[in-house]
């Protein structure tokens, strides 16, 4: 099966899929961008949760055939070169960041609560990453991480008025 996709604003092509593949094993696998982790492949601890079309999904539970002809931006597209986006320095200075492997999903799922809610209470970021797990930390530098990012955020977007 070929798949032609954007990712990470870069038009990809896979020859050669096979048509019951999942979407985070051709991202990893097939196009080199192991930053999306495969922890239970059941789409219940969102370490693969990339954007699919602006919609953030599990990528375990996508097939890869139904990524043909969308846009997809992974953990990686998320940087701008070799300089982090705001939220995944947030993470890195709140010390977020722990073994790693929640930690691409937890990135995704927090870039996208902040595009929808600037300012999130803790009780919505809560909410937002319910569907990610994270077995290293009691969450409480994960929070610290979202709040310091919105407020960078905040603060980058007042900047460039």
């Amino acid at each position: 099966m070929k798949i032609a996709c954007t990712v990470n604003g870069r038009a990809r092509t896979v020859d050669g899929a096979w048509e019951g593949e999942s979407l985070l094993s051709v991202l990893r696998d097939r196009m080199q961008l192991p930053g999306s982790k495969n922890a239970c492949e059941q789409g219940e601890c969102g370490s693969c949760s990339v954007y699919m079309d602006g919609v953030l999904v599990c990528a375990c539970l996508v097939l890869g055939g139904q990524a043909n002809d969308r846009t997809i931006v992974t953990i990686e597209g998320l940087a701008t070169g070799t300089a982090l986006h705001a939220v995944q320095q947030a993470f890195v200075e709140a010390g977020a960041v722990q073994c790693g492997f929640c930690t691409p999903g937890l990135v995704v799922a927090t870039h996208d609560l902040l595009a929808r809610f600037p300012e999130p209470s803790v009780m919505q970021i809560r909410e937002a990453l319910a569907g990610n797990i994270c077995r290293c930390t009691g969450y409480a530098k994960i929070i610290d991480a979202v709040q310091l990012a919105a407020r960078r955020i905040a603060v980058d977007e007042h900047s460039a008025r």
